[in-house]
């Protein structure tokens, strides 16, 4: 069951009106009736990707197979001859690895089921570190990719097939006739999960590239799915549009941003902190195009800096008493959380709101126009090697901050360094009194990374990337891991900086200083 309380304070005139159009422009039906226009006229990224409202039912129809599948890996030698497993190694990005690791932060795996373990990195450290985990007979490596083409999960399998070269201790999850579900097939993988073509990779969370994970690691996954399905209930066409939740929300994101409250601050309860993770790819990939957008703001305490340009966003019980009688500084959302398995119902609530946030805002949610600006300069880079980027100053890059900016930091480095990198941010953001973010590369140019590029001009972008004590080859290509990893740092400071974004790398030491 979803509980939510909005306070819109002096947003609620122009929150009401926007409310008021999305119910005499019927949006709610026509997303229900899959019909494009609730978008926009051109059926083209609208039309093939609302199957998201429906897959629950898909989800819970296949969900006896998958957990067959998964039984029969945690019984292991009692099967095959492969012996028992301690690791499901997943390996993907963005859509196809954030809400894994959600589920593996959350939910301990069941009792006698491997744990679930993300690899999202290119880092030649974090590669070594994970192989050294993984003991290649006594894990199950999931090769996860919508596409089947996306070089990191591609470059990623290609290192651990060479570990490992033994097909039934793979898995694939793709969509249907894609080059990963081929090779799957020619090496003989254990089996192949099909996403569902009609739903984009920050919509899947629902479909086999989320619950297929969760079934591998022994969770009770269709409680998740049973309480997505209550919330679809809860947002159908029968609600009025005044008291549909995935309306008022989504016309409260919308309508702030566009009032300079642009800064969506999510304040979660301990248990569910890891869904920050997920909803902010949903939001800021889809969001952030065409010079608008609605930045995601997760990590924070609740009284950071800046609250005039914020709306708060608080999931579950946390505590707020710091605040007082007049409690959170600015317009806020609550939204009531009773056990994780509601986590569900969170996610189809975030699919819906921000589709319509999208509707309101005038933009496409379900496109990503400047995606592809980094992938295609790291490429170029990885072909026609040149000189890394100079570094310039923190300061000098801080003294590019304009009142209701953000500070967005993006870390090519290995993750373990992420607390330290936190600490920095979240000084850094008191200093300079802004909001802050922090990305750790390639991860986010499948998530924010659209945002970054194609969101307003209220950004200031510091890039950071750490040297490799030792690179790791990747089989089969011409470039390493840790070549790799610096085309595509070096990518996406070329797409910012041609995006007119005010973007610098600096120094790795001197940003770490910043947090000490």
């Amino acid at each position: 069951m979803i509980t939510a309380g909005f306070n819109p304070q002096d947003l609620e005139q122009d929150w009401t009106a926007a409310l008021k159009k999305l119910a005499e422009d019927r949006v709610v039906d026509k997303l229900w009736d899959g019909d494009h226009t609730a978008i926009q006229t051109d059926p083209t990224e609208v039309a093939n990707r609302l199957g998201w409202l429906h897959v629950i039912e898909d989800s819970l129809r296949q969900w006896p197979r998958w957990v067959l599948s998964a039984d029969e890996i945690a019984e292991g030698a009692s099967h095959t001859d492969l012996g028992e497993f301690d690791h499901v190694l997943i390996l993907g990005m963005g859509g196809s690895s954030l809400f894994p690791e959600v589920l593996a932060r959350t939910f301990a795996p069941g009792e006698g089921f491997p744990e679930l373990i993300v690899l999202d990195s290119t880092d030649p450290a974090a590669i070594l570190r994970t192989a050294a985990q993984c003991d290649p007979e006594r894990t199950i490596v999931v090769a996860a990719s919508k596409s089947g083409s996306t070089i990191e999960t591609r470059s990623h399998l290609a290192y651990f097939w060479n570990r490992q070269s033994v097909g039934k201790n793979f898995v694939a999850i793709t969509d249907p006739g894609s080059d990963l579900e081929a090779l799957a097939a020619s090496r003989d993988f254990r089996f192949i999960a099909h996403g569902v073509p009609e739903i984009g990779g920050r919509f899947s969370a629902l479909s086999a590239f989320g619950m297929v994970p969760g079934a591998l690691m022994g969770l009770d996954a269709d409680d998740l799915l049973c309480t997505a399905e209550e919330a679809a209930d809860m947002l159908g066409r029968d609600v009025a549009v005044e008291d549909h939740l995935g309306c008022q929300l989504g016309a409260l994101m919308a309508v702030a941003a566009q009032h300079g409250r642009d800064k969506l601050t999510f304040l979660i309860e301990e248990p569910l902190a890891a869904f920050g993770g997920w909803v902010e790819q949903l939001i800021a990939e889809s969001t952030g195009k065409h010079g608008v957008g609605v930045l995601p703001v997760v990590g924070e305490p609740a009284d950071s800096p800046d609250a005039e340009h914020r709306l708060y966003v608080v999931i579950g019980d946390v505590d707020l008493s710091s605040f007082g009688e007049d409690g959170l500084p600015g317009p806020s959302v609550h939204l009531g959380v009773e056990e994780p398995q509601d986590m569900g119902a969170q996610v189809f609530l975030w699919e819906f709101a921000t589709t319509i946030a999208g509707v309101v805002l005038g933009i496409n949610p379900f496109d990503q126009p400047d995606v592809e600006s980094a992938k295609l300069a790291a490429r170029g880079i990885l072909t026609n090697r040149s000189e890394a980027p100079e570094e310039t100053g923190l300061q000098q890059a801080l003294g590019q901050l304009r009142p209701g900016d953000a500070l967005v930091i993006g870390a090519f480095v290995d993750p373990v360094l992420e607390p330290e990198l936190q600490a920095s941010r979240l000084a850094l953001g008191r200093a300079c009194e802004v909001a802050t973010t922090l990305g750790i590369g390639p991860r986010f140019l499948h998530s924010t990374g659209q945002l970054h590029k194609g969101g307003p001009d209220r950004m200031v972008f510091v890039q950071v990337v750490s040297n490799d004590e030792a690179d790791v080859a990747i089989p089969g290509e011409t470039f390493s891991f840790g070549e790799l990893k610096h085309a595509q740092a070096d990518g996406d400071l070329a797409a910012l900086r041609a995006s007119g974004k005010r973007a610098f790398r600096v120094s790795l030491e001197e940003l770490l200083q910043a947090g000490k």
